[in-house]
């Protein structure tokens, strides 16, 4: 779907979001979360964009909508907004169905990834267009934009217009019109896509601050992992138009439900192997490219013989000559012998890519402790890479 520049769609957009009286709350009981979307599915001719999804976003929760492009994820914000009507399924807002309702008849607004500004009016009436089209008075509306300009802390800027403003104030200016409204749920769509690094960081914490303070349900969408993670409560990771999984940043982190998630989430080590034994706390692998592992067991009982292992990075540790451990424990150590490849180093920490004796290549990232190099690896040095069965996550293939 191509965007439309915003000289043209942002007058829609305004007007599509105008500000409504609320209806009297259907029947909502006390653990219904605030947005209930339940099996809602959307085509554009032959290509199924969102599956018979399912999700409960709760009220004043920073949730995030993470995935590849292509995922769906935007078409399930659009239909969440109304600029997207389901084929299928219900959306329900504090117990009422608004898949059906008009954008302008719906207490959601969405920020949208090229702002929208009018070029032409300054930052107090992009603020206030919309507020102009209620039925609020002009000195609510005058109040209304003050106190939007204080919240994103453009104070002094009210009479610039948008190509007077860094890219982050144009983003501010955005987020004030959108919430100048005082939405039950605020949509972002990729909002900070536009940005570099270093404000990117800043204005998150910036968002995270603004949504703790207002209490607004905030959805996010974004391919972004290390946004996603910065930002939400809890995450839903899509790919071709369902839900893998959704969790809080750790547990998706370090118990991803699938092979999938676990490679689209993070960096991380896989071996194919098959199960030879184990009990409820351990498990025998028998792998190809690493051989013998032995790997903590999952929370849910294998079903399958062929399983993957995962190993996150940061797990991995190197050494000269293999782990520091007593007799009692050291056969539960998992050793590989390998080579020093590749060396990364990125500041706070460096990756080491490493060739086992098997040709497989197994990637090591560790924290630099040491000013200087004193503890470090080079490319050609043979080490041991080393983990503990906790560090090892089961999946089923």
């Amino acid at each position: 779907m191509t965007e439309e520049s915003p000289e043209i769609d942002a007058p829609k957009i305004e007007l599509a979001t105008a500000e409504v009286k609320p209806e009297p709350p259907a029947v909502v009981t006390a653990d219904m979360p605030l947005l209930r979307i339940e099996g809602v599915g959307k085509s554009f001719g032959n290509f199924r964009a969102v599956d018979r999804l399912s999700l409960d976003i709760r009220a004043g929760e920073f949730f995030a909508l993470l995935g590849p492009s292509g995922c769906g994820k935007t078409t399930l914000l659009r239909m969440l907004a109304g600029f997207e009507t389901p084929d299928e399924g219900r959306i329900l807002l504090d117990g009422k169905d608004i898949a059906q309702v008009a954008p302008h008849q719906r207490p959601v607004n969405m920020m949208f990834q090229n702002y929208a500004l009018f070029p032409h009016l300054n930052v107090r009436d992009n603020i206030a267009f919309g507020l102009k089209r209620t039925a609020i008075t002009k000195v609510e509306i005058a109040a209304r934009v003050a106190e939007m300009v204080s919240l994103v802390k453009l104070e002094g800027m009210e009479k610039r217009r948008p190509d007077q403003l860094s890219g982050g104030q144009k983003q501010r200016v955005a987020l004030a019109r959108s919430l100048a409204r005082r939405p039950q749920v605020l949509l972002l769509d990729e909002p900070l896509a536009a940005l570099d690094k270093k404000l990117r960081e800043s204005t998150q914490a910036e968002l995270m601050e603004l949504q703790r303070r207002l209490g607004t349900t905030f959805v996010i969408v974004t391919h972004d992992q290390e946004e996603a993670m910065t930002m939400a409560n809890r995450i839903g990771v899509m790919d071709a138009g369902r839900l893998e999984q959704v969790a809080i940043p750790r547990e998706l982190y370090e118990a991803p439900r699938s092979r999938w998630v676990a490679e689209f989430v993070g960096d991380i080590n896989l071996f194919n192997g098959e199960v030879t034994s184990g009990d409820h706390n351990r498990l025998d692998v028998s792998t190809r490219e690493a051989g013998a592992l032995v790997v903590a067991a999952p929370r849910q009982p294998v079903t399958k013989a062929t399983v993957s292992v995962a190993i996150r990075p940061e797990k991995v540790k190197l050494s000269r000559r293999g782990p520091v451990s007593d007799a009692v424990n050291s056969h539960a150590i998992n050793r590989l012998d390998g080579v020093v490849t590749e060396v990364s180093y990125l500041g706070g920490l460096t990756v080491y890519k490493v060739k086992l004796d098997s040709g497989a290549v197994m990637r090591s990232s560790m924290a630099n402790t040491a000013r200087l190099d004193i503890d470090a690896y080079i490319a050609g040095q043979r080490v041991v890479a080393w983990f503990t069965p906790d560090d090892c996550v089961v999946l089923e293939q």
